[in-house]
């Protein structure tokens, strides 16, 4: 069985994330989503959250499944689900250059590849800190973020 790991915080997850994860379900047997978290810090929303964002979104069907890992190097969290391969997603120029020394560093120290998958066009200009900032003042973060994950934006910011 082919498995890869598709790292990050998820703060939230935006449809940029979910084409990556989807795309890289028809490449491997298994995606596991690593929802990343410091335990010293506090994100945006809580872990389980994140998780609950990212389950309800993934087509059902999808060999995928969603785990937090927090406080460990990402090639330990590879190695102990026998990932084959961290997939990331590429916006363009600016992620690859910062992607690539970890890649680089990811296997060096254990072997494991990076995959780089370029992202939807469309989405480029899509992140999850950006995301958060356009709904806390009020705008409109429909078609770039699940609709379930737009409404809880838009709760926080009428609390």
């Amino acid at each position: 069985m082919s498995r890869c790991l598709c790292p990050g915080s998820y703060d939230p997850v935006t449809n940029g994330h979910l084409d990556i994860i989807t795309r890289a379900a028809e490449l491997y047997d298994e995606v596991v989503v690593g929802v990343l978290h410091n335990p010293a810090k506090t994100g945006r929303f809580p872990v389980e959250q994140r998780i609950e964002f990212i389950t309800e979104a993934i087509p059902e069907g999808l060999p995928v499944r969603v785990e937090a890992f927090g406080g460990q190097l990402l090639v330990d969290i590879a190695r102990q689900l026998e990932a084959r391969a961290i997939v990331k997603g590429l916006r363009g120029g600016t992620d690859f250059a910062y992607e690539l020394p970890m890649a680089l560093m990811n296997r060096h120290l254990t072997g494991i590849e990076t995959v780089f998958l370029p992202g939807d066009p469309a989405l480029e200009h899509v992140s999850s800190s950006l995301v958060t900032e356009v709904a806390t003042y009020g705008g409109d973060v429909t078609g770039l973020v699940p609709e379930h994950v737009r409404e809880a934006l838009e709760a926080r910011r009428s609390r």
